[in-house]
């Protein structure tokens, strides 16, 4: 296989054992409190405080892959990860599980970012679509196979097999990245701003754990909303500071890239969409219509199967029809299966919802790869690692602002519908809440130029765009002509 095949599975298993360790976590959290013996309720601090683990240390993880060198960076994540699985399994108290569980987010906040950067260096730009690719596959399943998998290692032998199960894995990951990846470092090598990183980190953690705490009522609504305007002040601060210093942690300034702008802010309003299914589709199949753990956990496993579908195609469709195209249709389409969620009920056959998960699974797949590859179209190699760390930090808040947003459209239609608990029609309403913010995407997708990222997706026909009119409303297309063909033994990009 080749470096741009093997480097990305690398980075995917890496990102798989991430996100399915924390939703396995959500599954088994009664096991887990009563072997610790304290309240379910209570032990949801642990998963919070991987949370603000993640909003603290992502911003820096540029930094450190640039000044120590991206494969050792990577190592060292997957070390520090897998000491916390060590320490979650040893943990006898809830003090003990919780500190584990912000260790084990420090090498989560290293390793996606970082791995994403090998990528990013070790990849041609012509084949970036398809390594980035195998990113999106984790991030799907891992959420949707955590349940049914956290269920059986519950129920057929002990909860602490959870964190013991991350060890050959990470160890795997290791001497893979030890034999594949390359010394990827930036020459210049600017000092850490230390500033920056408090108040970003201050402010991130205070926005991740009000976000949590508002999505699953582990504080006061008063404490979560005061932590959310906090963050919001220290981001404040932040912006203020970034603008003043020659070296911020997190450089706004790639927001100037109209690819790259389009990917962090049009993604973000996707992925709150898409964050709020693993929160709202279990609970529906659960709670709304009576389905145990582990039937729910198999009929939500559609979705997975369709991110796995889309990965065959997906390139060839970027290259067809380049990536506006496609983003701005996908937009809607991905949207409107989003919508249709909320038409189930309890005498819906399960044909029907496994098919409408198997094809929502498809588009969201295809609309995650296109974001984050067009997301590096225009960049630089020296903007590489600020660019990650940037869009891993509006990834987190959009997927975590997705769970919150959920839960409040959920209390919102309860209290819409004159009843204090949820019931199964009060699903209908959150599922439209969070597909009609999804939408918003394509008002942010349809600016991009028609050829933007040809590069990268390898369009087979680009438009000719008249320039941008004075208003900024979209360009207007030319007939799309098709491109010359390659002359004899020249390959064709």
């Amino acid at each position: 296989m080749r470096p741009a095949q093997i480097v990305p599975l690398v980075v995917a298993t890496a990102l798989f054992m991430e996100n399915t360790d924390s939703t396995v976590i959500a599954t088994a959290l009664p096991a887990i409190a009563a072997s610790l013996g304290v309240d379910p309720i209570a032990l949801k601090l642990a998963l919070t405080a991987y949370l603000v683990s993640l909003a603290i240390f992502i911003p820096v993880s540029g930094w450190a892959a640039d000044r120590y060198g991206a494969r050792n960076v990577f190592r060292a994540a997957l070390c520090v990860f897998m000491a916390g699985s060590l320490a979650c399994a040893a943990a006898n108290s809830l003090t003990g599980f919780v500190a584990a569980r912000f260790v084990q987010g420090i090498g989560g906040a290293m390793m996606v970012p970082v791995g994403r950067l090998v990528i990013l260096r070790s990849v041609p730009k012509s084949e970036l679509v398809g390594a980035l690719a195998y990113l999106t596959i984790p991030a799907l399943i891992g959420p949707i196979l955590g349940p049914p998998l956290g269920g059986f290692i519950t129920t057929y032998a002990d909860w602490r097999w959870i964190f013991f199960i991350n060890i050959p894995i990470g160890l795997t990951g290791i001497v893979l990245a030890t034999v594949y990846f390359g010394d990827i470092r930036e020459e210049t090598r600017p000092p850490l701003d230390v500033a920056g990183f408090l108040l970003s980190g201050g402010g991130l953690a205070l926005l991740m754990l009000g976000f949590a705490a508002t999505g699953r009522h582990l504080l006061p609504d008063g404490v979560s909303w005061g932590c959310m305007a906090g963050g919001v002040v220290l981001v404040g601060l932040y912006l203020r500071h970034a603008k003043r210093t020659a070296h911020p942690l997190i450089r706004l300034d790639l927001l100037k890239h109209d690819t790259f702008r389009a990917a962090v802010t049009g993604g973000s309003l996707f992925r709150i969409g898409t964050g709020a299914i693993p929160f709202l589709l279990p609970l529906m199949l659960q709670i709304g219509f009576g389905l145990d753990p582990l039937h729910s956990g198999l009929i939500t496993f559609a979705a997975a199967a369709g991110a796995l579908l889309i990965k065959i195609v997906g390139p060839r469709i970027l290259r067809a029809y380049g990536f506006r195209r496609v983003m701005v249709v996908n937009a809607l389409v991905a949207s409107a299966f989003l919508a249709a969620n909320g038409l189930f009920t309890a005498q819906t056959p399960h044909w029907i919802i496994i098919s409408v998960l198997l094809l929502g699974g498809c588009v969201r797949s295809l609309q995650f790869t296109c974001v984050n590859a067009i997301a590096y179209a225009d960049l630089e190699s020296r903007e590489m690692s600020a660019a990650t760390s940037l869009a891993s930090v509006a990834q987190q808040l959009s997927l975590s602002l997705g769970v919150s947003i959920g839960a409040l459209a959920l209390e919102g239609a309860a209290a819409w519908h004159g009843h204090a608990g949820i019931e199964a029609r009060d699903f209908s309403l959150a599922f439209l809440g969070v597909a009609v913010i999804s939408v918003g995407a394509f008002f942010v997708f349809r600016r991009l130029a028609p050829d933007a990222g040809a590069e990268v997706s390898g369009q087979r026909r680009v438009a000719q765009a008249v320039p941008r009119p004075a208003d900024g409303s979209p360009q207007s297309l030319a007939p799309l002509t098709p491109r010359p063909a390659p002359e004899p033994g020249r390959r064709s990009v």
